[in-house]
């Protein structure tokens, strides 16, 4: 039923510097994104337990997620696969930056980039809430328009 419901597409990105000499990046593609408050600025995003990025969310506090854009379902796709420990989707061939807040990959294109650092984690069911607090934002790619996620398909709008 839910699947009814159109949703922005997102990257959630995190930095652990602690995996090998330069430390690894770890990204999720997420649908349950929004904004919560304006000020302060805070965001939530819904993480699943068993996700590759709970623990290390829940040890970090700081990551990014960038919002794509129509023409990045392949980056969305990358991401929204589940994987092994070790063979994690790789970031070399996507046009990024690194956040001078997270030290997360932040996506060229995507329509905006924000660098959170967590207030607070609800425990809901199997999933975790987690709400960020807006520390760096950016335009990348603003005259795009939004990946959207409907009905199991990407879509955007034209």
């Amino acid at each position: 039923m839910l699947s009814r419901l159109a949703a922005g597409v997102v990257l959630l990105t995190a930095h652990d510097p602690d995996e090998g000499l330069s430390g690894t990046d770890l990204g999720m593609t997420v649908t349950a994104f929004l904004s919560v408050s304006l000020e302060p600025p805070l965001v939530l995003v819904s993480v699943h337990h068993g996700s590759h990025m709970s623990p290390l969310l829940a040890e970090r506090r700081v990551w990014a997620a960038s919002l794509l854009a129509e023409g990045q379902h392949e980056v969305a796709d990358r991401f929204a696969v589940k994987h092994q420990a070790g063979d994690w989707p790789r970031f070399d061939d996507i046009p990024h930056v690194r956040g001078d807040s997270s030290r997360a990959p932040l996506i060229g294109g995507a329509l905006a980039t924000l660098e959170c650092r967590t207030e607070q984690t609800v425990q809901a069911g199997d999933h975790a809430l987690v709400v960020g607090r807006v520390l760096a934002t950016s335009l990348p790619s603003a005259d795009a328009g939004p990946l959207t996620y409907f009905c199991g398909h990407y879509r955007w709008m034209g």
